[in-house]
């Protein structure tokens, strides 16, 4: 077994000198999370698979798991007195935690929680930015994702997995349910530039914009169209997942803009899913844009703005943008 299946995420933060003030940020994120994956793996027995009569701030009905997880990390992270603000995916407005505190952390607490009732793969995400000085407790949340001290996941899969960037490399920690341990088992992972691999809803044809539409049919064309190669379709339905799937082997997500009234935009977030998956992509090696723009130079104008995403390897995502 390679050394760097013995290191622990707590030594790989001591080894990378990581600020002792954000290693403690990360760890209670990362506590929280194992916290989280116990509650999953009893849900349908404990009859918390089901929804409740409430909607998030996107207008979503929540997940009874959808609430209870953004329970966890929130109280986990007010106790943290590094932390200044949260923004969650399921809160409308900004919680103000330590008033000292350096850091605003930002997060999915389930992601794709529409899988939970056929027991497929969900995830969490998490960035972590510095909490500006001066200003409203947004203005925090509203810097470019270029500006994140830290991104990262955890995928509540057949393993539960930490996938971990702090701006130099990405890094993928397995977790060791008897130790309550997670333990580095992918040392700076790194995309392929070339793929014959995608992952997109093909629910939403009919609502796509031509020049997307003319992309996917020429992917669907395979080796007898202009691509002259087969491509294989992927779709889990949870953004952790199919990122997930690019991570490890390559290939491209997509989630357009599309012609319903409330998708032009776009439909993932910004602050919570696409600008800390843009970083962990970037990190090791791929590419993350909106339909023009790398998603890591957009600046968030609103707590719960949607972004179109086209990330994984390069090459093919310049040559989507290239059709766009």
């Amino acid at each position: 077994m390679n050394s760097l299946h013995f290191k622990s995420f707590e030594n790989f933060l001591l080894s990378s000198a990581i600020e002792l003030e954000l290693s403690t940020v990360v760890k209670d994120i990362v506590s929280a999370c194992t916290d989280i994956s116990k509650v999953l793996s009893c849900c349908t027995i404990e009859g918390l698979t089901g929804a409740i009569e409430q909607q998030n701030s996107s207008g979503e009905t929540q997940k009874q798991l959808d609430v209870l997880s953004n329970q966890i990390l929130k109280d986990k992270l007010c106790l943290n007195k590094s932390v200044k603000y949260i923004a969650s995916e399921e809160e409308n407005n900004v919680v103000s935690a330590s008033p000292s505190g350096k850091f605003a952390v930002a997060f999915d607490p389930l992601d794709g929680s529409t899988n939970i009732d056929v027991n497929g793969s969900v995830g969490t995400i998490f960035s972590i930015l510095p909490a500006l000085k001066d200003g409203s407790p947004e203005a925090s949340f509203f810097q470019a994702g270029n500006q994140q001290l830290c991104a990262g996941y955890i995928l509540y899969g057949p393993a539960t997995q930490l996938v971990i960037t702090f701006g130099k490399g990405t890094y993928i920690f397995t977790l060791q349910p008897d130790a309550n341990m997670f333990m580095l088992t992918e040392n700076k992972t790194s995309i392929p530039k070339e793929t014959s691999e995608f992952s997109v809803n093909m629910a939403n044809t009919r609502y796509w914009k031509r020049e997307f539409g003319n992309y996917i049919q020429h992917l669907l064309d395979g080796s007898s169209g202009p691509r002259q190669k087969p491509y294989n379709m992927r779709w889990v339905g949870a953004m952790v997942a199919d990122i997930h799937r690019v991570i490890c082997r390559g290939g491209v997500f997509l989630y357009p803009s599309d012609k319903r009234e409330k998708l032009q935009t776009g439909k993932l977030r910004l602050v919570y899913e696409a600008s800390p998956m843009a970083l962990i992509i970037e990190n090791c090696g791929g590419s993350a844009f909106n339909e023009s723009t790398s998603l890591l130079s957009v600046v968030p104008t609103s707590l719960h703005q949607k972004v179109p995403v086209i990330a994984g390897s390069t090459n093919e995502v310049h040559t989507c943008l290239n059709y766009l």
